[in-house]
């Protein structure tokens, strides 16, 4: 009789073949009451007390260690009567026999320290899916052991986080995925069974995602969400309207370690192209030019980034410009360009956004401003296309489906939170902000937006140069 044959019921039958196989990653998902991190539990003990298996138990957030699962590891060596089998200590929980240990981290505040592990056979993340793409980073390599393997755990949260884009909807090769929800939990109260089918009848949607496991497409604090932006793929096929208007593109402009250049290409209402790439800062020159060839390429104008090193990219303009009418006198064009300063005073300051609310009240500077219209046309797009609502085609915004780099454009556009400044006026997220979140710097996004400003472009530079 092996130590997890008791007159009590031990593991979710259901979950046998997914613990029994072996994967590289393990991913369990589903809604609340399902059993996930008991039947975790429950197996990771049996491990160790049949193998000299070391794991790394983490979460995002652990201020103390009943935060973590070690209070469910106790419950489960109890269950099994196992408790003459473990050292149960402050800090971790040790096989007397097999000599399997578990440790225990959060990882907010010492992912630095968890690269130094060494000899980690599982990794055990629970509430796995706050784990950042910067985190797996230095996670992924960490655990190195041979037949080493990664649990994920969790009840999932929104369809832009990470784990969930990167292991349940793209997975890794030798990645393991189950979903599990309430239904196939053997252990589930009556009480329990109750207040589920309550809040089935009570909120549908709200069942969905806590119970059933589906996560949620919108972030509440996102200025622009992702419902809105799924909309506005080929909305001008589905509503009927044609480019007009102003061709514009936007340039963001390196300025640091992992940070990309970006452009993005918009005629009139739509965008139909989208470029990033990496760049050096003395590779400033490089990137101008390749910015240069797609706007005149597409007969747009450029909107630049004027902060940071982007700063001297109108010189840079000037100078191809100029080089190429030098060349050739008689050329007949010339691209037009102008600075996009996201900290600058908002646009139109004393034109009135809502009733009684001047501009100027209400954004905090140009770049939360061109933020919001951006997200106004978002929203519009939305109710066209979901509901019928009659807009001015100069009021939505599509984005074609043979868009480049439109799955990156989609997250990073929907990323982004509001925030206020001290005098109440809204904003939008910063990049220090969003490393705080380690969400990487939206280039994409950014340039999206620049080729949306409320700018006035500047003198056409053709006009200036014929005139020499």
């Amino acid at each position: 009789m092996t130590s997890m044959q008791t007159s009590k019921p031990t593991l979710n039958p259901a979950l046998r073949p997914f613990w029994t196989t072996r994967a590289r990653n393990k991913v369990l998902y589903g809604g609340r009451s399902s059993s996930k991190s008991w039947d975790a539990a429950g197996f990771a003990i049996f491990l160790a007390d049949h193998y000299p298996l070391r794991f790394l138990c983490t979460r995002q957030i652990q201020n103390k260690i009943e935060e973590s699962v070690y209070a469910l590891l106790k419950i489960q060596i109890n269950r099994f009567g196992l408790r003459h089998r473990f050292r149960i200590l402050d800090n971790k929980i040790i096989n007397r026999h097999t000599g399997a240990e578990f440790i225990f981290y959060g990882l907010w505040r010492h992912i630095e320290e968890i690269k130094s592990l060494e000899s980690v056979d599982v990794l055990w993340n629970e509430e796995a899916h706050a784990i950042t793409e910067a985190q797996w980073e230095i996670l992924e390599p960490t655990i190195r052991k041979e037949g080493s393997e990664c649990w994920f755990i969790f009840n999932p949260r929104l369809v832009t986080d990470y784990v969930w884009r990167n292991f349940v909807i793209d997975p890794p090769p030798n990645t393991l995925v189950r979903k599990i929800n309430y239904e196939e939990n053997p252990f589930l109260s009556s009480t329990m069974k109750d207040v589920i089918n309550a809040a089935k009848t009570r909120d549908p949607e709200t069942f969905e995602h806590v119970y059933l496991g589906v996560p949620r497409t919108d972030d509440d604090n996102a200025v622009i969400k992702l419902s809105w932006v799924e909309a506005a793929i080929d909305a001008h096929k589905k509503l009927g309207f044609e480019p007009s208007g102003r061709k514009r593109l936007g340039f963001d402009v390196a300025d640091s370690g992992a940070d990309k250049c970006a452009n993005v290409y918009r005629y009139g209402s739509i965008v139909y192209w989208a470029d990033e790439w990496k760049a050096k800062e003395d590779e400033l020159m490089k990137s101008c030019n390749r910015t240069y060839n797609a706007a005149l390429e597409r007969g747009a104008e450029i909107v630049y980034d004027s902060i940071g090193v982007g700063a001297g990219s109108g010189s840079k303009f000037e100078e191809i410009n100029a080089d190429r009418k030098a060349a050739d006198p008689w050329r007949s064009t010339a691209v037009q360009y102008t600075k996009f300063n996201a900290g600058e005073g908002v646009h139109e300051p004393d034109e009135v956004y809502q009733p009684g609310i001047l501009n100027k009240d209400f954004f905090a500077n140009l770049k939360a401003q061109t933020w919001w219209l951006v997200a106004e046309r978002f929203r519009n797009t939305y109710n066209a296309v979901k509901n019928g609502e009659k807009f001015d085609v100069d009021q939505m915004i599509s984005i074609d489906s043979d868009c480049p780099l439109l799955e990156k454009l989609k997250y990073e556009l929907s990323t982004p939170h509001r925030d206020f400044d001290k005098n109440g006026r809204v904003m939008v997220e910063s990049k220090k902000d969003l490393a705080k979140r380690d969400v990487p710097s939206p280039n994409i996004a950014d340039a999206f937006i620049m080729s949306f400003a409320p700018t006035d472009t500047s003198v056409d530079v053709w006009r200036i140069l014929g005139s020499q």
